[in-house]
């Protein structure tokens, strides 16, 4: 049986209150990586998440590209959004008891990413837990090691605009591609799977509700998917 955990970045946004309410609905509890600029935009729709059950990671201050930084802009872009998500929790009255990260664009620092790692172990950043996870690239690439949260499966639906090819179809035709180029096959014989989506209100404007779009078609193939656990 196939089985995921559901990952959403760029949290927070307008939507975020109706996503959350689906996942509730649906019995799938995700993680959510949050920019300190949109949480502090959208504190609120944040604070519902907190309230009702997600869990908020840390995704930088302002989303840049941590190969183009030197290791302090990094910590500080780490350490500028951390205090925003601490406050966050104790505005909802909810402990915080555990601590991911996910990297900008997946950009892990180029030449300072065992420097970041470093960070990551030292500073107490939690590792998903992806004992289960499989593939041989995920070891090749040292992801069975690093602390941050990368993924196995990328919708890619933050492309749907209106300047752009890319629809709701591409969107299908990846999942159901049984031999991608990046990542793993969505559909295969017992994969295990972290998915990433996108909060984004621009999707949500060119194909409302979204989430549930593939989430339902991910559910209707018979995927589970498994409550976030850390190592």
């Amino acid at each position: 049986m196939n089985s995921a955990l559901l990952t959403i970045d760029d949290f927070s946004s307008e939507n975020t209150p109706e996503i959350v309410d689906y996942l509730n609905e649906k019995g799938i509890k995700a993680i959510f990586f949050a920019t300190g600029q949109n949480v502090e935009q959208y504190y609120e729709e944040a604070l519902y998440a907190v309230k009702n059950g997600m869990v908020v990671g840390n995704h930088s201050y302002s989303h840049p590209a941590f190969s183009t930084l030197s290791v302090e802009e990094c910590i500080r872009e780490m350490e500028k959004c951390e205090n925003i998500l601490a406050q966050l929790y104790q505005d909802a009255g909810m402990e915080r008891t555990v601590k991911p990260f996910r990297f900008p664009y997946g950009d892990k620092g180029g030449g300072n990413r065992q420097a970041l790692q470093k960070y990551l172990r030292e500073s107490g950043f939690h590792k998903v837990d992806d004992t289960q996870i499989a593939y041989p690239w995920w070891k090749e690439n040292n992801l069975d090691t690093d602390i941050d949260t990368f993924w196995t499966f990328d919708f890619e639906e933050y492309k749907i605009r209106p300047d752009s090819d890319f629809t709701r179809e591409s969107v299908w035709e990846k999942m159901h591609d049984a031999d991608p180029k990046v990542g793993a096959a969505l559909f295969g014989e017992n994969n295990r799977h972290i998915l990433l989506l996108h909060a984004h209100d621009e999707t949500e404007e060119m194909l409302p509700e979204y989430y549930k779009v593939f989430i339902e078609h991910l559910l209707e193939k018979g995927l589970t998917f498994e409550e976030p656990g850390f190592l």
